[in-house]
């Protein structure tokens, strides 16, 4: 199971990220929404995009990296970023 985490300051980006990626048929791709320690204001909260396909089974082979580097850029090209580990927590 490889699981990929990207999150982007807009709700409207993640929903257009994860309908697109759903579309291309990941095993599963879900939106919530994230709040970090201290903060109040509901502006401050930023949208992830988590992702999980079932059929990349090796986290250290080409496919894996392969989606890695993908949803990095796809993330910096929307003013979000990639969380490599979304599972180390």
């Amino acid at each position: 199971m490889s699981e990929h985490l990207m999150l982007f300051p807009e709700r409207e980006t993640a929903e257009e990220i994860a309908d697109e990626l759903a579309e291309e048929g990941f095993t599963e791709v879900r939106v919530t929404r994230v709040a970090h320690a201290g903060e109040d204001d509901a502006e401050d909260h930023e949208w992830a995009v988590h992702v999980r396909e079932a059929t990349v089974t090796d986290e250290s082979g080409a496919v894996a990296g392969g989606l890695r580097d993908r949803f990095r850029a796809l993330a910096e090209d929307n003013d979000g970023w990639y969380d490599p580990e979304p599972t180390a927590r």
